[in-house]
């Protein structure tokens, strides 16, 4: 750090004050001034000298150099009346001054520091004012550094160092303005920022400072690199799958592809029946279904960076509704042959009820006869014996 910059600081302070003070005096006096606020410019950009309490009656403005509005050290003026500029002795080409009376000075320089004077003449009186213009280097932009710019998510941190010799700093992380929360830490002085869980959002970084002329200066934009995933494992087939089974025929195609969102890029792995095997894409193309490539399957998906692994199985299967033959050239389907079946068994039953009915009818007739035939025999005889 350069040693003269405090006391550079300090002398621009001093330079300000007393312009503030006197600012005051002038305004109390109800006197025409430079504004304070335009007596501190910056080297390479416009400095614009503004009168304040100026007469509205002026017949010329003439701005000079030092503290004298002599003919020797004058830089330019201007006539309302006849709206004509005229340049002096201590023109350099860059000066003009406005239809206010304001003094512009295009692509100011350290050279251009000093005391200014102008002169208004309202043909009745003569009005004078003096400033002090002070030309101060742009502040140049913050450099950022960090620790690292490769972390896994929700597993490590980041610490950034603005270095400045501003002390009004501003952190971006995603390029929005953050603050000291549960999750991000800045310190006192502003210069360091750590964030305590890096998420898959935080992919930039960098610090902002507000120079003279509230003119914002940024660092170079620090990118992190973030991994993390995978979150889910997305699966595809062809026929498509219903409540974990994938159903096909034998001889069939059958088309499987998982995905996942992963940075870096995951890396897949398929298993059968608890057997990995050699196929390293995340998609695998069954072209003539088999028997023996019936069963479950695994797709997995790992990231070696984050040693996350996540997975997704499913069963292939012949379908359940199987035709099934009854001779040459005629078939019915397997819910048919139920039906039948439940037909069948409730005809027999109904039958196998017709005949029991007819059979207890039958042996009852049987046993009542003789009782009968032995009641119409007493009938008979009662009758005869009773006159």
């Amino acid at each position: 750090m350069d040693p003269s910059r405090p006391r550079c600081r300090l002398w621009r302070k001093m330079v300000l004050l007393a312009s503030l003070l006197a600012c005051g005096i002038h305004q109390a006096f109800g006197q025409m001034f430079i504004s304070p606020d335009s007596l501190i410019g910056v080297k390479g950009f416009r400095t614009v000298l503004v009168l304040e309490n100026a007469t509205q009656d002026a017949q010329e403005y003439s701005w000079h150099r030092g503290a004298e509005d002599t003919v020797e050290n004058m830089i330019v003026s201007y006539k309302p009346p006849f709206n004509s500029w005229l340049s002096g002795p201590m023109f350099s080409g860059r000066e003009n001054v406005t239809r206010l009376g304001d003094l512009v000075i295009r692509r100011s320089a350290f050279s251009d520091t000093g005391n200014y004077t102008v002169r208004v003449d309202t043909g009745n009186e003569t009005q004078r004012a003096t400033g002090w213009l002070e030309i101060q280097e742009l502040e140049s932009n913050p450099e950022i550094w960090a620790n690292t710019s490769s972390v896994v998510e929700d597993v490590d941190s980041v610490a950034a160092i603005c270095y400045t010799n501003a002390t009004n700093i501003r952190w971006y992380v995603d390029y929005t303005l953050v603050s000291s929360n549960d999750r991000m830490t800045i310190s006192p002085d502003l210069q360091t920022l750590i964030i305590h869980r890096v998420t898959r959002r935080d992919r930039a970084l960098y610090c902002e400072i507000d120079t003279i002329m509230e003119i914002p200066r940024r660092s170079e934009i620090l990118s992190l690199t973030v991994a993390y995933g995978p979150d889910e494992v997305l699966l595809s087939t062809s026929p498509s799958i219903f409540k974990g089974v994938l159903s096909a025929k034998i001889g069939s195609q059958v088309d499987m592809a998982c995905t996942a969102f992963s940075v870096p890029s995951p890396k897949y792995h398929w298993s059968h029946n608890g057997s990995l095997l050699s196929f390293s894409d995340a998609s695998i193309t069954l072209p003539s279904l088999a028997w023996e490539q019936m069963g479950r399957y695994r797709c997995i998906v790992d990231n070696p960076v984050t040693q996350l692994t996540m997975y997704r199985e499913f069963q292939i299967q012949t379908p359940r509704n199987i035709p099934v033959v009854v001779n040459r050239g005629f078939y019915i389907s397997g819910a048919k042959v139920v039906w039948l079946i439940v037909m069948i068994v409730l005809g027999s039953l109904y039958i196998c009820g017709i005949l029991i009915y007819g059979l207890i009818s039958n042996l009852s007739i049987r046993c009542l006869l003789p009782w009968v035939k032995g009641w119409v025999l007493a009938q008979d005889w009662v009758s005869r014996a009773l006159p």
